[in-house]
Parts: structure tokens; sequence; C-alpha cells
């Protein structure tokens, strides 16, 4: 029954991931906000780029993967440490040559940081207060405080903390690999390679929020549930219980990697007996609210009501998902005016507002238009490719000296720069890198998609635990308001998946033994393990 189960998961991934292939050759979704503004975009594809594109970056990959084949020869003590720390130069580059300056909530969240840390003004918890509608931030902006206390005010501490979280994810990419590719004989430093220089991971440090630290949280966490599933280890299921109640904590899609455990766990009792599935579960359920409960008994002296007792309805985010114009993206407001103006700022009545508010969109609609705009939804969000890295990581602003205030919700830098002057507005680099990252996007999807086939036809099914965290991720983002960077937490996966697909099909077509995979592992080995 299992094997059904496994088969079953693996096509219907491979089923939606070929949509998005497929769908690339006709559409391309877009995010660029100095050529549309905050808007996505579904255009007709430019195959006179689009396809010259691919094959130029599919040669430039086998090119890589065999450079990194080389590496085979050195142990993992000394690649491991060497890639991630050229890694950390280049983010590091990055995040001085683009000094972007925090806007929207992010520019929030640091405030009310600095608000709490050097006024002890918890005011934003009051009614009409930004901690009042969504208290879920308030774990980012302790981060915040206590990174500020410890350190210096400044936007680059922030971002040199997110650099090492992404350090983190590209270890813990390398680490899952390991764990499920075991019987590779290689050391396989090219999905290293791959996580320490992928594109939207290295410019998204500039964002000043909670996607870069959750993504690590989230990642590690599944890492640790992995090696639980293979050495029945109690020690490994407590690790990534408290990792994914962190990460929940800062991100409450959590809740999907939850689920996606707890599946993952039932498929396994088999192996692991009733009394460590007992066990395991509960570990993951009582850890999982842990954090969440500490803080609001921790605010109960400076808040006036109980946190979240009249926060924004999760409502207010399915609504903002079902808008035939925008497919899901955000509404220009439409929806907190319901719960501001309209309720009040009060749970209870902004729920109801909004049941109707969806029952009326529903009603209203032919079943074609749901049926477009979820189609619509679905492309643009997972093949738009970039999370948004244009406005959340480039920037867009032309206004330099914004300082402590912030910039608009373009993306303003502190000071400029030639990269600055270079990819200001809608320029060539701009679009340029936009496409790389957009059609690599589109080639990580072939890969995974060799993987799924590949793995179906063999009766192997060990990244299932991946696949739920994927499905999970499409099924939620169906449904709710829809922004591309929301997918950030599922790149590492991807990765994963992509580079196993890509050496199948490297293997499968040049049929030989490439060299240094033989090769004898040293004690450096312990990295990899």
């Amino acid at each position: 029954m299992a094997k059904v189960i496994h088969k079953g998961l693996y096509l219907i991934l491979a089923l939606f991931i070929g949509l998005f292939i497929a769908s690339t050759f006709v559409v391309r979704a877009q995010y660029n906000y100095a050529a549309y503004g905050d808007n996505p975009i579904l255009g007709s594809q430019q195959w006179g780029i689009f396809i010259p594109l691919l094959i130029v970056l599919s040669l430039a990959s086998v090119v890589m993967y065999r450079l990194c084949l080389k590496l085979n020869r050195f142990r993992p003590v000394v690649v491991i440490p060497v890639v991630l720390l050229a890694s950390s130069a280049v983010q590091t580059a990055i995040i001085f040559w683009f000094p972007r300056v925090p806007t929207d909530d992010s520019q929030t969240v640091l405030s009310l940081a600095m608000d709490m840390l050097y006024d002890q003004d918890y005011s934003s918890f009051d009614t009409t207060g930004y901690l009042h509608m969504f208290p879920f931030n308030y774990s980012i902006v302790l981060i915040l405080k206590t990174l500020l206390y410890l350190f210096p005010d400044n936007y680059l501490v922030i971002k040199l903390f997110n650099i090492l979280c992404t350090l983190v994810t590209t270890l813990m990419i390398y680490l899952i690999y390991k764990q499920l590719h075991a019987k590779s004989g290689g050391r396989d430093y090219g999905v290293l390679v791959l996580a320490a220089t992928y594109l939207p991971a290295l410019f998204m440090n500039n964002l000043i929020y909670n996607d870069v630290i959750a993504t690590a949280l989230l990642t590690s966490s599944l890492y640790f549930l992995i090696r639980f599933l293979k050495e029945k280890t109690y020690k490994w299921v407590v690790a990534a219980a408290i990792l994914l109640a962190l990460g929940n904590d800062l991100r409450s899609i959590g809740a999907i990697v939850l689920i996606a455990a707890i599946l993952c766990i039932l498929l396994n009792i088999r192996s692991l007996g009733f009394q460590k599935f007992m066990i395991s579960i509960g570990v993951l359920a009582l850890l999982f609210n842990v954090p969440g409960w500490t803080q609001k008994w921790a605010l109960q002296s400076v808040v006036n009501e109980p946190v979240g007792e009249n926060a924004a309805p999760v409502y207010m985010w399915l609504n903002m998902g079902i808008n035939l114009e925008r497919f899901g993206f955000w509404d220009n407001r439409e929806s907190y005016a319901i719960y501001q103006r309209e309720a009040n700022y009060n749970k209870a009545e902004s729920t109801v507002l909004f049941k109707q508010e969806i029952e009326r969109k529903l009603s209203e609609a032919s079943a074609g238009d749901l049926v477009r705009m979820y189609t619509k939804k679905l492309i643009w969000t997972w093949t738009e490719g970039t999370y948004q890295m244009d406005r959340y990581g480039i920037g867009n602003g032309s206004s330099f000296g914004m300082g402590r205030g912030g910039g608009g919700i373009d993306g303003s830098y502190s000071y400029a720069t030639a990269a600055t002057d270079w990819f200001q507005g809608d320029s060539a680099p701009r679009i340029g890198i936009l496409w790389v990252v957009y059609t690599m996007n589109v080639l990580i999807y072939v890969f995974v998609l060799v993987r799924l086939i590949g793995g179906i036809r063999a009766k192997r099914y060990d990244e299932v635990s991946l696949i739920l965290v994927i499905l999970g991720f499409i099924g939620f983002y169906l449904l709710w308001e829809i922004k591309s960077r929301y997918l950030f937490p599922v790149y590492p996966l991807l990765l994963v998946l992509a580079y196993m697909g890509f050496k199948d099909a490297h293997d499968s077509i040049f049929r030989r033994k490439l060299g240094g995979e033989r090769i004898s592992h040293g004690k450096g080995d312990s990295y990899a393990k």
C-alpha cells in the first residue's frame, strides 16, 4: 500500500511539474517592478530569447557539472568550507553593491524592533497597530531587536545574519542530498556549488524579513526528519521538532512541513514500530506551538488584550486569493479595508464579512472564470522563477540616503554604486539577469521531472518527504494570496531533486563512468554523512 501511495504522490507532482514546463512554452510569468509596477504579468513567451538561453544554460550546466567532478579528489573537510566561504564573499559583495534599504513590511518590523528596544514601546499590539493585525510577525521583530541589541544599529548586521542563514541552507541542501542519495559513489559537490551560487538566494539576503531565516530553519528541520526516518534515533526527531517550531514561528507555512512530516512518519510506521511512531508524532505536535505560546505568555504584562484575539483572520488571505483580475495577487488593500474599516479591527466581525465576500465572488464567477483564474494563479506563482528578487533583492529605487526611515515600495538604496547605476530602472542588465533566473527555474523543473519519472520507472521513492512538502505548497498557495516570494522556502528541495535529475540525465546520455566517482572517501566524509 505504501508503494502505491508513494507512486501516486510522484505522479501528482510530475503532472504539476509537467504543467509548469509546458506553460513556459506558451506564456512567460514576470515580475518587473520598474516595467510593470507591483503586478503579476503573464505575457506571451519570447521564443527568440527563451530557447537560446535554455540551450546555453543547459550546456553551461554540463560544463559546471564536469568541473565539479574534479573536486572529488578533495575531502569534504576542505571543499565544503571553501565553497561556503566563497559563497559568503559573493553575498557580502552583493549587499554592498546593492545597498537596498528596508521597505513595506520589512521597514515596519525593523521600526517596531527599534521602538521596543530603545523606547520599550509595545503600542503596536493595541487596536489599529501593526502587531494587533499581524501578531505572527512579532517573531521577526524579536529577532531584529536581539540583533540590534547585540550589534550596532545598522542594516548591514541584519543582512550579514541573513547570509549566515543562507550558508546554513546551502549546507543543508548538500546534506539532504547525501542522505537521500547515499548510494552515490561520488562526493557530489555539484549540488553544494549549485546551492552556493543560486542567484535568488544570493540576492534575497537584502530582504530584512523572515524569509531567509525561516528557510534555513525549515530546511534544517527536514534534514533531521530524514535522518530520523533512516536511523530511527529520537535525538533527530527532537532536533527536527525544535527547528520546525522555530521556523513555523517565523513563517506559519511551517504547518505544511509538519503535515508532511506526520505523513512521512505514518508511511514509515512499519519500519519505525508503533511506539516510535506515537512518540515522534507526539514530539512534533507538542513542540510545534511552544514558541508562540511562550511569546504570548511573555507579552501578557505589556499588551492590553490577549495577543491575536482580534488579529486579521485567515479568511482575509483566502479572500485575497480569489481575484479574477489579479488571480490572487495583492488586491490593493481591498481586503485590508474590510478588516480595518468595516469590521473596525475585530476578528469575529471581519470573519463574517470575508466569508460573505468569498461566497459572493464564487457565486458571481462562472466555472470557466474560476478555472482560468486558478490556472493563471498556479502558473504565475510557480513559473515566475525569480522569487521577485527584482524588488526584494536587487531593488529599484533611484533615491539615496534614505537612512533609518527606509525607502518606498520600489526599494531605494542607501547610497549609489556602479551596480545600482548599471541596474537602474528597466535596464538591459536587470532584464538579462531576470531572464537567466527565470530560465534556470524552468531547467530546474525539467530535471525535477526527470527524477520523478525515473523514480516511478525504477520504483524508487526515497524523496517522498520532499515531494510531500512541495505538494503542500502547491495546494496551499492555490487557495492563499500569492507572491512568488512565498515559495522561497521550497527552493532547497527543488535544487536537491533537480540535481538528482540532472545527474541521472547526464549519466544516461553519456553512458559512461565519470572520473572520480569511485574515489575512496577519506575521514573528511563525516561532513557528508
